[in-house]
């Protein structure tokens, strides 16, 4: 398999700020510093060339597939230090070889991404993350010990500790909104074990605590006091550009799967209809396209949270709305981080334009995109599902199908169906499957028994039975771990916490 680089082999690729043309980086400084001081993203300003035969790729290994997508990405790493990286990452912890299966429902196909070891879409890159991260700080003779800090919607948290979980020169603070999760997320992260984890609930919701993470990375009092303790920030969060590469993986694997079985020939177009809340995981897709994977349409899925599906249909982003707590909390946000990205690209990768519009999201609460790229646009429709949709959506699946999607997966699929119950679209479409069910195991069977008034643990062993598959690892014996992570603060103390646990 062939990789070339756009700018020529001895080049490297350039991640640029977001916000500042001037502050450019390499793939693996990208890694380590996770935000960028300016506040912006480190975005890639031009794509490299994949050869992606899949007349060869359909016979890969996820693993192969991976080495394709991150050494023409992570263009300054080593062929030994990806393989190694990709080793370590990618191995028994997923319980399937196939990594990422591609299963056939009627109507469309989910690509299962929750065979890892919190059950989640997270594992598939925060598997990865710990080596990527240990080997570009050995890279760069860093001897800091870098300390993870970010904020969770539900399972980032979880899968950055399991995959952080005492890795040597490491420590992680997560902070999750404490009534923003499903109990069996919140017990996956407060039964979390490692010497160098933390996880703290704070009494607010997922954009208090992004919001204030934010701060911190970019407080440069605060920078200062981490270097003089030789410590130093970075990001476990989609943010992190070493967090969204390894997503790429996944959608070239899924459109060779479909040619490995007939179900389309190389080269056909491909929807993909991705649950999304910070943008990180359609954002991905987006770069497949642009290093040559055939997809026709993205389609943005968003629950009662519905201010991407605005700023689709308006070119309006504006977060001046209540927050809605819903039964898909990975997806209750309202600022989401990584639409910057799309903003940078939409904008002709121009910094100065798209930190004057983060600014107005900041200052005035929303912004209006009024300049920008059609085409880049035109790739996307957007829609969401409410409460009520979503738990019709699981039991409908469930009757035509015999198969449980968790509420995110089933944002994505009724979001599906109504897009084609307005559009003339044939191709066939993906539907990201982002979570298992046992995640959300009352949600899903009380849609589809109608049950109501469950215990999270009374749910399993339900869902074990209608689904007739067995209670994952991930959470059987939840119920009974100890709780290590008890740690409750208001949003505006989460700074104070961060400094206590590192003796600041």
């Amino acid at each position: 398999m062939i990789v070339k680089k756009t700018s020529g082999d001895h080049m490297s690729l350039v991640y640029q700020s977001t916000r500042d043309a001037h502050n450019t980086v390499t793939a693996s400084q990208a890694i380590l510093q996770g935000l960028a001081t300016d506040g912006g993203l480190f975005t890639p300003t031009s794509y490299p060339q994949v050869a992606l035969d899949f007349d060869q790729l359909k016979d890969a290994s996820y693993q192969e597939v991976a080495k394709l997508v991150l050494s023409a990405f992570l263009d300054d790493f080593t062929a030994e230090e990806l393989d190694h990286c990709i080793d370590q990452a990618y191995d028994s912890k997923f319980d399937t070889p196939a990594i990422a299966p591609l299963v056939k429902l009627n109507g469309q196909y989910n690509l299962e991404l929750f065979h890892g070891s919190t059950i989640a879409f997270k594992d598939m890159a925060l598997s990865i993350l710990p080596y990527l991260m240990t080997t570009a700080a050995k890279k760069h003779g860093l001897e800091n010990k870098i300390v993870i800090l970010t904020a969770t919607s539900g399972d980032t948290g979880k899968a950055a500790m399991a995959g952080f979980a005492d890795v040597p020169g490491t420590e992680i603070i997560v902070f999750y909104p404490k009534d923003g999760v499903s109990k069996v997320q919140e017990l996956q992260m407060t039964t979390q074990t490692g010497s160098n984890t933390h996880v703290v609930a704070i009494d607010g919701n997922f954009d208090d605590a992004q919001t204030n993470v934010k701060q911190m990375f970019n407080d440069a009092d605060l920078r200062e006091r981490l270097a003089a303790h030789h410590l130093q920030f970075s990001s476990a969060n989609s943010m992190n550009i070493g967090r969204l590469v390894p997503q790429i993986v996944y959608y070239v694997y899924a459109y060779a799967q479909l040619v490995k079985s007939g179900e389309i020939g190389s080269g056909d177009p491909v929807n993909f209809t991705v649950p999304t809340g910070n943008f990180g995981n359609i954002l991905a897709a987006y770069y497949a396209k642009q290093i040559g994977l055939p997809i026709g349409k993205l389609i943005c899925a968003s629950n009662e949270n519905n201010v991407l599906t605005d700023f689709f249909k308006t070119r309006i982003y504006d977060k001046k709305r209540s927050f809605k707590v819903t039964t898909s909390p990975s997806m209750d946000i309202l600022v989401s981080s990584n639409l910057e990205r799309l903003i940078f690209h939409l904008s002709g990768n121009n910094a100065e334009k798209t930190s004057a519009l983060m600014d107005a999201l900041v200052h005035q609460g929303e912004y209006e995109l009024t300049d920008f790229d059609p085409e880049i646009l035109e790739t996307f429709a957007a829609d969401y599902a409410t409460e009520a949709e979503t738990a019709t959506e699981i039991k409908r699946v469930y009757e035509e199908n015999a198969y449980i999607e968790d509420p995110h997966t089933a944002v994505a699929s009724a979001v599906y169906q109504k897009y084609l119950a307005t559009n003339e679209d044939a191709h066939p479409t993906v539907i990201a499957s982002t979570a298992s069910p046992y995640k959300f195991p009352v949600v899903a069977v009380e849609a589809v028994t109608g049950q109501s008034d469950l215990s999270d643990f009374d749910a399993l062993a339900q869902l074990q039975e209608i689904s007739g598959v067995p209670v994952p690892p991930a959470v059987d014996g939840l119920e009974t771990a100890p709780v290590r992570h008890r740690t409750t603060v208001k949003a505006s103390d989460m700074q104070q916490a961060v400094e206590e646990y590192l003796g600041l």
